[in-house]
């Protein structure tokens, strides 16, 4: 393992492949050639399939344009922490496969370059640090489940994307997007906060700096980032997807899941990654919400005939922003158009206390210092052990790590003692104030799903353990994309897709930025 952290040199193309890729179309949304260089712009894993089956391209091709796009946005976007030394690799094992196997055999992600967020880990020459110089070096003692899970898919790890460090899990100050290895990454719409904590996974497929990503949520950190960099976003019940290998905050709410520019491939990358892993035991109960034949049948065009759907207008605040109110309210007629029966003024009914109470975090606290010490312990090498270790490593290195932010979440979870009585009464709160908000909601108007505005309702599905998709809907008066997202109950999936696929082929919104190179 002493390759990690080694350079990668990326590959300059020959003036005869470039004309090759110029004039290779695999649809609209294809390979482009462009002022002396080659870069591949809202191509789809239908788009990219498409052409390997055409002889069109090969999987070294793309991985050789995404390196170039990576290597032309990053230094500005910093979306991308690592990339993969043996990417090149994985793509000529795959063009070999792709020779010699049936192509009914082959996963619609094979081949396909994908983005992991650093806070998952592979036992290869990629770091795994939730973006901190305090895991530099350190190696795991297994690929995480979900990466198992993509290899055998034939998926070509592409390297690791950055995030807001440790998940946005060290200091309430830390920077949405900002972690000490890369510095702060932004939204190639505005420049600005890309949201976090997946920021680099959105910020990567948006600016298609890769085919599709991976990301984590434990309380927003897939549906912000994508509804501020215009891309999908699943984030699917809780155990769903393996978290084991995942750099944890709490198993009670952590979920990994997709970030990419459609809702097909969030789906395809879904479909790769649920299922039962002997090392995350929820994955056990929770299979059962799979559905035979996986998850790209629900990727219907008529998906929003029929299905209820739910307005909490208590998430539909505006204020003086009457651009994003008067797209939304569009969204909604289109949504009416397209058969969906709207359930409008419904209330939870204990959605002040949701938002206010502290339990999440008393909760979150004491889970944090038992799983992070858990996940340090199993490191087969590392420099640190034990949030305690973390705590003095940052202190030891404040420059290195900007200990001007502080640290505040790492020193109040490592003040926590266990699960004692205060976090046991914040946990049955928690519980019943999702039974009887959002469960109630959703039961007693016998909903499908509720629809809310960017990520406003992350907390109520986080808390609870529930499924959000999100879809690019627009931009605001400040020129900032936003998103509509689509929760539901666990296990709810299925019909959230149809709904997220049956809208966004009724809306099309997403654009790519316009970015100067």
């Amino acid at each position: 393992m002493a390759t990690k952290y080694s350079p990668l040199s990326f590959t300059v193309f020959s003036s005869l492949l470039l004309i090759l890729l110029a004039t290779t179309s695999f649809s609209a949304q294809a390979i482009k050639a462009a002022h002396g260089f080659s870069s591949i712009k809202e191509a789809t894993v239908h788009d990219i399939q498409l052409a390997f089956k055409q002889n069109q391209l090969t999987s070294r091709k793309l991985v050789e344009l995404y390196l170039k796009q990576i290597s032309r946005l990053n230094p500005v976007l910093k979306g991308v922490l690592e990339v993969n030394p043996d990417a090149l690799y994985q793509a000529d094992k795959a063009d070999h496969e792709r020779k010699f196997k049936a192509r009914g055999s082959l996963s619609p992600l094979h081949g396909i370059p994908i983005l992991l967020k650093d806070n998952i880990a592979t036992k290869d020459k990629l770091n795994t640090t939730a973006g901190s110089y305090a895991l530099l070096g350190s190696v795991v003692p297994r690929d995480a489940g979900v990466v198992t899970k993509l290899r055998k898919a034939g998926a070509i790890i592409l390297g690791k994307a950055t995030l807001s460090e440790w998940s946005h899990y060290r200091a309430n100050a830390v920077p949405s997007g900002w972690n000490a290895r890369k510095g702060q990454g932004k939204s190639p719409y505005t420049m600005g906060d890309p949201c976090g904590s997946s920021s680099g996974s959105a910020i990567s497929v948006a600016a298609n700096m890769a085919a599709v990503s991976l990301g984590t949520e434990t309380d927003g950190s897939i549906l912000c980032p994508s509804s501020n960099n215009l891309v999908v976003g699943i984030k699917p019940t809780v155990g769903l997807t393996s978290r084991a290998g995942v750099i944890p905050i709490t198993p009670r709410q952590d979920s990994v899941g997709p970030i990419c520019r459609t809702v097909a491939d969030a789906v395809y990358v879904l479909d790769a990654i649920v299922g039962i892993d002997h090392y995350d035991n929820a994955t056990i109960e929770t299979s059962r919400y799979i559905p035979k034949g996986g998850y790209a049948q629900f990727l219907k065009i008529n998906g929003l005939r029929t299905k209820r759907v739910g307005i909490v207008r208590d998430f539909y605040n505006f204020g003086n922003d009457t651009i994003t109110a008067q797209i939304v309210e569009q969204h909604l007629k289109t949504l009416r158009k397209q058969g969906t029966i709207l359930v409008d003024n419904l209330q939870i009914t204990n959605i002040g206390e949701i938002y206010t109470s502290s339990d999440e975090d008393i909760a979150m606290a004491a889970e944090f210092k038992r799983y992070i010490n858990a996940y340090l312990k199993e490191l087969v090498v590392s420099p640190v052990r034990s949030l305690a270790d973390l705590i003095a490593f940052n202190k030891k290195n404040s420059k290195l790590e900007r200990l001007d932010y502080g640290q505040d979440l790492f020193i109040k979870a490592e003040a926590t003692n266990g699960i004692g009585n205060a976090e046991k009464a914040a946990l049955l709160n928690l519980a019943k104030l999702t039974r009887e908000g959002f469960v109630k909601l959703m039961t007693k108007n016998k909903l499908d799903a509720i629809v809310t505005p960017g990520n406003i309702v992350s907390r109520v599905l986080a808390i609870g353990g529930f499924p959000g998709v999100i879809v690019p809907a627009g931009y605001g008066s400040d020129r900032k994309p936003f998103g509509l997202c689509f929760g539901g109950l666990k296990g709810s999936e299925p019909k959230l897709i149809e709904i997220a696929y049956g809208f966004e082929q009724a809306t099309k919104i997403r654009k790519p930025p316009k970015l100067r190179t």
